[in-house]
C-alpha cells in the first residue's frame, strides 16, 4: 500500500524522552500512519540516513500576533524547526478590541514588544472585536505553521475599564464581571489560555505600567476561575520577580504564592518567564524553590526559560553601540553600502572615532560578544568580547569595531546578553525538571534581539558541543513537554495517529547563521532575521513546509484551539 510520504532510515526521536530508535515514518494526509519498518512505498520518499527524525518544535512564547498576518512562514521560527507557535504572551494581544481602540493596542504592543505600530495597523485586517472573531481571522490567514493564542489581560482590562485600567486602584466587582465575561468568551471560542503582565518593565507609550500590572489577587483569581470552569487553558504571566523587593524576596514569594493558589483552586496550569540577572544572581534559584514548594502543595507551576542569553544586538546594518553620537546616528540612516564606504574612507573614519570618544557608549563592551559569518557562538567567552579583541590589537574598541566591519564587509554583530547573563545559571535552569523551554520571543523586540533560534542553539551547543543534555531530553523539551503544557493534542510526538509535524535534522551540521537586519515589514519597517543550517526537512500537517532552510510554498498550518 502506497503512503503519501515515507521518511526512511532515520533515527526517530519521538518527543517523549525515550531513547531514539532506527525506524521509518509513514505519513498519510495530515497524520502519521506508522512508525517502525515501513514496507510500502511512498509517493514521496525522504532519505533520513544518518539524520534525526523528530516532532516539529512547539514554541509556546512568541509575539507573532501581528506578523503572522503578512508573514505566513512565521520567520524566523520557521528556520529553526518550529511547526507550532503560541501567540498572546505577556498580556498583550489585539483582541478583544473595540474599533476605536485599535491604534491604542497597536501602540501598546510597540511600546512593550518593539513591534512597529505602523506595521501592525496596516498589516492586520482588524476585522474582529471579540477574541473568537480574532481566531476566525487567524483561520482565514494562510499559514505555514500552526497558530494558537492566549487572550491577554491588557486588551481585556482596557476593553472593560478604558483608561481606568491603568490606575493603581483595584477593579470593582462590575469591572471584574466584565473581564471574566470577555475571558469566558475567549476560552469558549478556543483560546489556549490567558496571559497577564505584572512586571513594571512593560509600559504603555506615556510611561505608565500596562493594564493589569496593578491587578489585585481578587481579580486574578476570578479570571483563574473562568479557566477552571472550562477545565482548559493555561495561565501565563510576565511575573513580578525581584522587582521592588527586599533581600528576603518577600514580594517575589507572594507573587509565586498567588500563582500557586490560582493553580490549586482551579486545577489550572501556570507558566511564567524566568531568567538570570547579575543584579540579583540567585533570584532564579529562589524562584524555582518557591515554585517547587507550591507544586508540592498541589499546584502546577512551570517557569520557562531560554537556552541562551537574551541578547541585544548591535551592528552596522542597524544600530551600533555609539548610536548616541550624532555622526554615528546620521550614518545609520544611510544605505548600507554607503556606511561601508564611510569605513573605507580615512577622513570619515577619523571623524567617527572622534565622535565615539566624545560620546562614550554606555554599553559594557567586555560583555559585548562578537558574532560573524561562520562563527555565530553565543557562549559568554570573555576572549570573544569586543574589548578583548581591541586589546589584542592594541586599538580602542571603536577602532576594533571599524576594523572588523571592514574585514567582514559589515557582516559582524555584537551580542550583549542583558538577561540570562550566566552560562551556569542557564545550564541550571535547562536541566531542572520544573523549568520548561520557552521565551524564544519570536516576533518581538524585532530591532533589538533575535532569540527565535533558541532551539538550534540548544541542539548545537548544549547537546552537541557540551553534552549537557541528552538529545532525547532536548527534543522532548521543545515538543511534547511544551505541547502538553498548553493542551495542544496530538502534536509534539511521533506516533501513529499524531499530526505529521516532523523535522529531519542533521545534528552534526546544525549551524546558526548571522542575524541580519531587513526592512521587510509593512511600511518598510525593519527587523532582525536569523536562519540556520542542519534542518533538511520540516513538515507541517503532512506537507513539506521547509527544505534545506528554504520555504517550499506549502502553507498547511491551522489554527490551534483548546
Amino acid at each position: 500500500m502506497a503512503h503519501d510520504i515515507v521518511i526512511r532510515n532515520g533515527t526517530v526521536i519521538d518527543g517523549t524522552g525515550v531513547k531514539g530508535i532506527a525506524a521509518d515514518v509513514a505519513i498519510d494526509g495530515d497524520r502519521i500512519s506508522h512508525v517502525g519498518e515501513v514496507t510500502g512505498e511512498g509517493r514521496r520518499e525522504i532519505d533520513a540516513t544518518g539524520k534525526l527524525v523528530t516532532p516539529g518544535f512547539v514554541d509556546i512564547h512568541t509575539h507573532l500576533d501581528a506578523q503572522i498576518a503578512w508573514d505566513p512562514i512565521a520567520s524566523s521560527s520557521c528556520y529553526h524547526g518550529v511547526t507550532s507557535v503560541v501567540l498572546g504572551n505577556c498580556g498583550v494581544t489585539f483582541a478583544p478590541c473595540k474599533p476605536e481602540d485599535r491604534q491604542y493596542l497597536a501602540e501598546m504592543m510597540e511600546s512593550v514588544e518593539d513591534i512597529p505600530a505602523k506595521s501592525i495597523l496596516s498589516g492586520l485586517p482588524w476585522n474582529w472585536e471579540t477574541y473568537g472573531e480574532y481566531l476566525l481571522a487567524i483561520d482565514a490567514m494562510p499559514k505555514g505553521v500552526n497558530v494558537g493564542g492566549m487572550v491577554g489581560h491588557c486588551a481585556v482590562r482596557y476593553h472593560a475599564m478604558g483608561e481606568r485600567s491603568l490606575d493603581e486602584e483595584p477593579a470593582n466587582a462590575d469591572d471584574i464581571d466584565k473581564m471574566c465575561a470577555l475571558v469566558d468568551e475567549a476560552i469558549g471560542s478556543g483560546a489556549l489560555g490567558f496571559s497577564t503582565s505584572r512586571t513594571f518593565m512593560h509600559r504603555v507609550p506615556d510611561g505608565r505600567p500596562v493594564p493589569g500590572t496593578y491587578a489585585g489577587s481578587e481579580e486574578l483569581l476570578a479570571i483563574g476561575g473562568v479557566l477552571g470552569k472550562h477545565a482548559k487553558g493555561v495561565f501565563e504571566a510576565a511575573a513580578r520577580l525581584g522587582e521592588r523587593d527586599n533581600e528576603d524576596l518577600d514580594n517575589t514569594r507572594a507573587e509565586v504564592g498567588w500563582m500557586g493558589q490560582l493553580s490549586r483552586e482551579n486545577n489550572v496550569k501556570v507558566t511564567f518567564g524566568l531568567v538570570h540577572s547579575n543584579r540579583r544572581p540567585q533570584l532564579y534559584q529562589r524562584v524555582i524553590e518557591f515554585a517547587d514548594e507550591e507544586n508540592r502543595d498541589g499546584a502546577y507551576l512551570r517557569p520557562q526559560t531560554t537556552s541562551r542569553g537574551v541578547g541585544i544586538l548591535f551592528a552596522l546594518d542597524h544600530i551600533t553601540p555609539w548610536h548616541d553620537a550624532p555622526a554615528w546616528r546620521a550614518m545609520s540612516k544611510r544605505p548600507f553600502a554607503e556606511r561601508l564606504a564611510m569605513l573605507d574612507d580615512a577622513t570619515a573614519t577619523a571623524a567617527l572615532i572622534a565622535e565615539a570618544e566624545a560620546h562614550p557608549t554606555r554599553l559594557d563592551l567586555t560583555q559585548a560578544y562578537i558574532l560573524r559569518d561562520g562563527k555565530v557562538h553565543y557562549a559568554h567567552d570573555q576572549k570573544n568580547s569586543l574589548t578583548a579583541y581591541a586589546e589584542s590589537r592594541r586599538v580602542s574598541p571603536v577602532q576594533a569595531f571599524i576594523e572588523l566591519n571592514r574585514e567582514y564587509r559589515g557582516r559582524v554583530v555584537l551580542y550583549f546578553p542583558g538577561l540570562n547573563q550566566s552560562m551556569q545559571a542557564i545550564e541550571d535552569m535547562l536541566t531542572h525538571p520544573t523549568v520548561v523551554m520557552g521565551l524564544g520571543d519570536s516576533g518581538a523586540h524585532v530591532g533589538q534581539i533575535m532569540d527565535a533560534s533558541s532551539p538550534s542553539w540548544l541542539l548545537a551547543y548544549w547537546v552537541r558541543e557540551r553534552g549537557v543534555i541528552a538529545i532525547e531530553e532536548a527534543i522532548r523539551g521543545w515538543t511534547s513537554e511544551t505541547a502538553e503544557l498548553f493542551g495542544i493534542r496530538d502534536r509534539g510526538v511521533l506516533r501513529t495517529g499524531a499530526f505529521a509535524d516532523v523535522n529531519v535534522i542533521d545534528l552534526d551540521n546544525i549551524d546558526l547563521h548571522l542575524p541580519e537586519y531587513r526592512n521587510d515589514f509593512p511600511e518598510q519597517a525593519g527587523r532582525y532575521v536569523q536562519t540556520a543550517s542542519g534542518y533538511d526537512y520540516t513538515l507541517v500537517n503532512g506537507q513539506v513546509f521547509m527544505q534545506n532552510g528554504s520555504p517550499t510554498g506549502a502553507l498547511a498550518g491551522i489554527t490551534l484551539r483548546a
